[in-house]
């Protein structure tokens, strides 16, 4: 690891003033690339807070991580000086050319071209099949894909054993909210499901370049060891979606719903499996959605799965 430290710290890197929105436009303007909206696109020139995020990952030395939203660079050149190595994925062709050119250290860095929605699942199959599954993440996610992301890897099984990352706060204030809040929602069941999650920072617009029009929060997530999230199933993560879907019905009206699709096909009696799923979960009809902690909705799935198979 020394040398590629050694190799960040040739002349080629610093050309780039990461804390400075005016150094970042020359870079830009020099190199004929631009900032475009529907990426997402935003600098976080505070250096100090960069260091703080990668420090809250706790990277042991050598571990790879995966990075998504890597602009020019500037996280990715932390994490290599702390001893990482990291696979970022970038959207922007533009941004992806100069990566290449900014980090020439191919022993610590690859770059995954494309959009990470998409790109995500072939390189996590490779992974798997070469048993050198990433552990951490880190990401300083565009706001229009963030929530989708999360719930992708979730809902596909692809789990970290630790990610911090950055998001807009309203995102993050419904991955940390409480039953009974008006944040409660699917996403944070979901979520909290899989991980322990924490706030580190709000980050206000100047933190950023350019400027955008809402506040970021920064928040890390650490896989839960008090349960294991492969083990919910897809019933599991439907009904939870279904149950929310009416926010203002109770969980009886909502889970009979759910039950009147795909699942409860074979049943010729919806209505007394939602009772008898209910009172087995030892919970009540009349209960909403956004009153259930998560330990409900899984003593609930389990109720209608053991239903199910009768």
């Amino acid at each position: 690891m020394v040398n590629i430290v050694e190799k960040l710290n040739e002349p080629l890197l610093p050309l780039i003033d990461y804390d400075a929105p005016s150094a970042l436009r020359r870079y830009l303007d020099e190199h004929g690339l631009g900032m475009q909206k529907k990426f997402g696109q935003n600098f976080l020139i505070n250096g100090d807070v960069r260091k703080r995020l990668v420090q809250a990952l706790e990277v042991p030395e050598g571990s790879t991580v995966w990075e998504v939203g890597p602009g020019l660079g500037s996280m990715t050149v932390e994490l290599i000086r702390q001893g990482a190595k990291v696979k970022a994925f970038e959207i922007d062709r533009g941004f992806a050319r100069a990566l290449r050119e900014l980090i020439p250290v191919p022993a610590a860095f690859a770059l995954i071209e494309g959009d990470v929605l998409k790109t995500w699942p072939e390189e996590a199959e490779k992974e798997k099949a070469q048993g050198q599954q990433c552990e951490y993440f880190l990401g300083n996610l565009p706001y229009n894909i963030a929530a989708t992301l999360l719930a992708d890897f979730i809902e596909r099984g692809r789990f970290f054993k630790r990610m911090v990352v950055t998001i807009q706060k309203e995102v993050a204030q419904r991955m940390l909210a409480k039953p009974g809040s008006k944040d409660y929602s699917s996403f944070t069941v979901l979520c909290n499901s899989a991980y322990t999650i924490r706030p580190l920072m709000v980050l206000k617009g100047p933190s950023f370049y350019p400027v955008p029009n809402v506040d970021s929060q920064a928040v890390r997530l650490d896989l839960r060891s008090d349960r294991n999230p492969e083990e919910d199933t897809p019933l599991f993560r439907s009904m939870v979606r279904s149950l929310f879907s009416n926010r203002r019905k109770n969980i009886k009206n909502n889970l009979q719903a759910f039950l009147s699709g795909p699942y409860g096909k074979s049943c010729k009696d919806i209505s007394e499996l939602t009772d008898r799923a209910i009172t087995n979960a030892g919970l009540r009809g009349q209960q909403r959605a956004e009153e259930l902690t998560l330990d409900a909705f899984v003593q609930l799935a389990r109720a209608v799965e053991s239903l199910l198979c009768q």
